[in-house]
């Protein structure tokens, strides 16, 4: 009888081993576990995982952009966009913009006796006294339908225990224009990319670069083939703004 109470005393004392074994191979993982309540676990907080969602939320986005890289006009454009996200992942986002052109500072015009100066707006937009499409790269409406996809999200260690969330986001979409003094309609495209940073639940500062791409007819003909000229224009446009979301709470994925 009393071997079998000390089999049993030792088969009983086994698990109670093996706990105190693991939580000693567990190091500080356990010890954090263990005071889960306490100053410790205060001290090493997680920063994993979305703080802001926009799945089911509308995002209205004013901003400003300005052209760079320009021979003959500078752009700078006011406008906004409205966009739907479907998930944390896909939005569809409607933009329009309107651009004014000024002459560029880099633009000259040299006569056959060699002086340069700068350009005129009338000499850049009229041809025989009539509006024409003289110089290339003059914008006014500039509207793009585009698919938005953000496979990055991200935080910023700014001090103490203070993050800053973003994201990163791709765009691509047909783009709808119209060019030139005459404000001449036109299709293209445009891509870019472009980063949100959150402020609080419902205000973000978003910066984005765009290439939009179009196709833009001349004024003089060619003195070959006596057709208009075509250029397949590239305008590079930082834009830098602001974007609200509706509802201005949302709710996290159960």
């Amino acid at each position: 009888m009393n071997r079998f109470l000390l089999v049993l005393l030792a088969l009983l004392a086994v698990p109670a081993f093996a706990q105190k074994s693991s939580e000693d191979e567990a190091g500080d993982v356990s010890e954090v576990d263990k005071d889960a309540s306490g100053p410790l676990r205060d001290r090493i907080r997680p920063v994993s995982g979305h703080l802001f969602l926009m799945g089911g939320r509308f995002e209205i986005s004013p901003g400003v952009a300005i052209s760079v890289r320009d021979a003959f006009w500078q752009k700078i454009g006011f406008g906004a966009a409205f966009t739907y996200h479907f998930n944390e992942d896909l939005a569809l986002s409607l933009r329009g913009m309107y651009n004014l052109s000024l002459v560029s500072g880099g633009a000259q015009i040299c006569a056959p006796d060699g002086g340069c100066q700068p350009p005129t707006r009338e000499e850049l937009t009229t041809l025989n006294g009539q509006p024409a499409n003289v110089a290339y790269g003059y914008l006014s409406l500039l509207t793009s339908l585009d698919l938005q996809w953000s496979p990055i999200y991200g935080k910023l260690s700014l001090f103490a225990e203070k993050f800053l969330s973003f994201n990163m986001y791709f765009l691509a979409g047909p783009s709808f224009l119209m060019y030139g003094p005459q404000n001449t309609p036109t299709a293209g495209g445009n891509v870019g990319v472009g980063f949100r940073f959150f402020i609080n639940e419902w205000l973000t500062v978003r910066l984005e670069v765009r290439d939009v791409i179009y196709g833009e007819v001349g004024a003089r003909p060619d003195r070959i083939t006596g057709q208009q000229q075509v250029s397949i224009r590239n305008q590079i446009m930082p834009e830098i703004g602001f974007s609200m979301f509706i509802p201005t709470v949302f709710k996290e994925a159960q």
